[in-house]
């Protein structure tokens, strides 16, 4: 069973940095489009960031563009998402997301075929 799992939430300063990290297991998502998504309370999901199968193509939501940065490592099948400059309205769960195609993905949540179990980061100001 495809099984997605975040890591790095927790407490962070405004002004600073986070790095999430999610791995992949029980199949391999080296042919998927990798993303995050993110949920504040009381709020819809909504899209963050997203990389393509390759890697060579990444998408970003206007709150993360130029402070956000995903990456991924198909070896260790993982995604990561770093954003710099935290505000407190960074303030969520993250759920990591894995769906055919990032153009997809970002324009519905639909579209997302598996998804983390969420990791909350908490940027006090």
């Amino acid at each position: 069973q495809a099984q997605l799992v975040e890591s790095g939430g927790g407490l962070a300063q405004a002004g600073g940095s986070l790095r999430l990290s999610c791995i992949g297991s029980g199949h391999t998502f080296a042919s998927a489009a990798m993303g995050w998504f993110r949920q504040a309370p009381g709020k819809d999901r909504e899209f963050v960031a997203a990389i393509s199968f390759t890697g060579d193509h990444t998408l970003y939501a206007d709150s993360v563009q130029g402070r956000g940065f995903i990456s991924r490592d198909k070896a260790k099948n993982a995604v990561f998402l770093q954003i710099h400059s935290l505000k407190p309205e960074d303030t969520a769960v993250y759920y990591c997301a894995a769906a055919r195609y990032m153009t997809t993905m970002r324009a519905s949540s639909t579209h997302v075929e598996a998804w983390g179990q969420g990791t909350l980061v908490t940027v006090s100001s």
